[in-house]
């Protein structure tokens, strides 16, 4: 991901407000998409730079899973006008443009929504799909709020609506690889993972955007943006790089650890830490940013007896890594989130040990360690990064609304889990205090640090 991502986006109205229209369209929906060959049409509804790599997405897909584009939708009129023009150059022909998300679901020809919009917004505005009878691919994370959480898995598995949430390395042919060594014994009891993401810069604020220059108050809705928040005078850096403010994002657990905590729920099998602790702070870029900038969280999960550790800094990114240590072996990945080069590596004796200051490529070629391949890339070493646009991840979510599926691989079940894990780390570090999951009562509970 680039140091500045500012997703424009649109809000829509309250999930209650389409309730009582539901089952028919839900029925016209299916009645749409019920042959293997039919198209599928989509929307975007919020259509800024995360919304430009849904459709970067879309049009990889399009031709092999036949995919139509019909609509965009967002509270800012620029922004429709970009997403239309660009529809128009990927896709061939005019899509409908829509400031408000009940004209956009109302559309009986819509099959599926991608959400792109701002984090306080993405569960709300989820409800607000599936309820619609549009089945929906919602970007993480899922909520920062444990109630909207709540209210949007609630609204999910009380529909017959296919919903991914956009954690895209859970349909990743390497990830899915790691998860099956992990899964096999290979590394014998797991107590312990690692993940060191880095960057180097002043991510999600950028002192020139443009939009910020350009838009105004009356060019929007700025009621609808904040949905649900306390009301605030109109604030463009808030509207664009909401990331950075507290009301709106954890910002680093938001963003990049509900993608970390959310592959340690792939590959273990486990679902919401039990207890999380996390310091930081504002040490390398002290802008306009709430946020933390420098931040790092330890959590444990006692059923699997696991240790997790997260780490980011936006002052270096030297050594980024992932590691699954087990008593038989480790996993090791070089670079960053979503990185494929990972090497298995067999535990080794205290001497053996040392050989990892030769490079993983020396141990490769002793015999020491083995790097991890799926089918095609038996002979090519992969990069440390890959694109967030993820083509295996929109494939599942097409399969799955064709077959009517609910277990995508980022089923509704994990958005909840990883939202829940990426909010105990955003108190943990707020408050100061040690958060515990209570697990019959689906509620976190604060605890002085040392309780």
């Amino acid at each position: 991901m680039k140091n500045r991502i500012s997703r424009r986006y649109f809000i829509g109205s309250t999930a209650a407000s389409l309730a009582g229209t539901a089952s028919t369209m839900s029925a016209l929906s299916y009645a749409r998409i019920n042959g293997a060959n039919e198209r599928v049409n989509l929307a975007f509804l919020g259509c800024g730079s995360r919304s430009r790599g849904h459709r970067n997405m879309v049009e990889m897909c399009q031709k092999e899973k036949n995919l139509g584009v019909v609509a965009v939708c967002d509270i800012w009129a620029l922004n429709r006008e970009r997403a239309t023009a660009d529809c128009k150059r990927r896709f061939g022909g005019d899509v409908k443009q829509f400031k408000y998300s009940e004209q956009l679901l109302a559309m009986p020809e819509l099959d599926g929504v991608m959400i792109a919009t701002g984090d306080h917004q993405h569960a709300k505005i989820l409800v607000e799909v599936v309820k619609a009878g549009k089945d929906c691919y919602c970007e993480k994370p899922m909520a920062i709020d444990l109630e909207d959480a709540k209210l949007a898995r609630a609204a999910v598995l009380g529909s017959k609506q296919v919903v991914q949430m956009g954690s895209q390395w859970l349909s990743d042919p390497y990830q899915i690889k790691v998860r099956e060594i992990v899964q096999s014994g290979k590394l014998g009891q797991i107590t312990k993972i690692e993940q060191v993401w880095n960057d180097n810069g002043p991510r999600w604020h950028d002192p020139k955007d443009p939009d910020v220059a350009a838009i105004r108050k009356e060019d929007t809705d700025w009621n609808r943006w904040l949905l649900g928040k306390p009301d605030t005078p109109f604030d463009p850096w808030k509207y664009f790089e909401f990331r950075i403010f507290r009301d709106y994002s954890g910002g680093i657990t938001s963003q990049w650890l509900s993608h970390a905590i959310g592959l340690v729920h792939f590959y273990t099998g486990t679902a919401i830490p039990d207890s999380m602790v996390a310091n930081g702070g504002i040490l390398a870029w002290p802008d306009i940013r709430q946020n933390p900038d420098t931040f790092q969280c330890l959590a444990t999960y006692a059923e699997a007896r696991l240790l997790y550790s997260y780490s980011s800094s936006y002052g270096n990114r030297f050594g980024d890594y992932s590691c699954i240590r087990g008593k038989e072996g480790t996993l090791y990945a070089q670079g960053g989130e979503g990185s494929p080069r990972w090497f298995l590596i067999p535990e080794q004796s205290r001497e053996d040990a040392f050989d990892r200051f030769e490079g993983l490529g020396a141990m490769v070629k002793k015999g020491k360690a083995q790097l991890v391949t799926v089918p095609g890339s038996e002979r090519e070493l992969p990069p440390t990064h890959l694109s967030d646009d993820s083509k295996p991840h929109l494939n599942n979510w097409i399969d799955c609304m064709r077959a009517r599926n609910p277990k995508t691989n980022g089923h509704i079940e994990t958005g909840f889990w990883h939202s829940v894990g990426a909010i105990m780390a955003t108190r943990a570090y707020r408050e100061g205090k040690k958060m515990t999951w209570d697990r019959s009562k689906e509620d976190i509970v604060a605890h002085p640090l040392g309780g």
